[in-house]
């Protein structure tokens, strides 16, 4: 046996004579191992233990729905503050909803039109508690009613004459950009 090897344990550390212990929250310490079969433990609920030690947030899905004839739908938002009352049409992801689902419901509830969710545009984490998340959409059918509690207006418009008071995320996605 050469010297290197004397005084080591099968698992690498060396033995408690000649050099200290290895520290407790090695990857292979006594309190990583604890911590270990303490979870395995805990299996049952570890997932209502990750949800409560992890952060909730909320998901926003906005739809940039255009037309056959290259326009946007804006829509004029009761409940938004003055002077950044126009926007696309958004709201909250359901738990467990595909995120292109989301659009679908939420332009059919503000506007009764059908719509097809396609490719994904924005994803901003920039908020503490909320994901924005926005696709573009295609114009299916339907008939234009507006939903009266949450919609005060709606309108078609071409990506160069948007209202003055849109909501400032809207300009890119409405160029057609991908907002990072």
């Amino acid at each position: 046996m050469n010297r290197a090897a004397r005084g080591r344990r099968r698992d690498g550390y060396r033995s408690h004579r000649g050099s200290p212990r290895p520290f407790p929250l090695h990857p292979r310490g006594p309190v990583r191992r604890l911590l270990a079969r303490l979870w395995r433990l805990l299996r049952p609920v570890q997932s209502r233990l990750m949800w409560l030690l992890n952060a909730k947030f909320v998901v926003g899905v906005t739809g940039v729905v255009r037309d056959d004839e290259g326009r946007v739908l804006l829509l004029r938002h009761r409940m938004w503050p003055p002077g950044r009352q126009w926007g696309l049409p958004s709201g909250f992801a359901h738990k467990g909803e595909d995120f292109r689902q989301t659009v679908v419901r939420e332009v059919k509830e503000e506007t009764g039109l059908d719509v097809e969710a396609g490719r994904l545009v924005m994803l901003n984490s920039g908020f503490r508690t909320r994901l924005e998340i926005a696709y573009e959409a295609r114009l299916l059918g339907g008939e234009l009613r507006l939903d009266p509690f949450e919609i005060l207006e709606a309108r078609w418009c071409r990506p160069d004459d948007l209202p003055e008071d849109v909501q400032p995320v809207c300009h890119p996605l409405v160029r057609g950009e991908t907002v990072p």
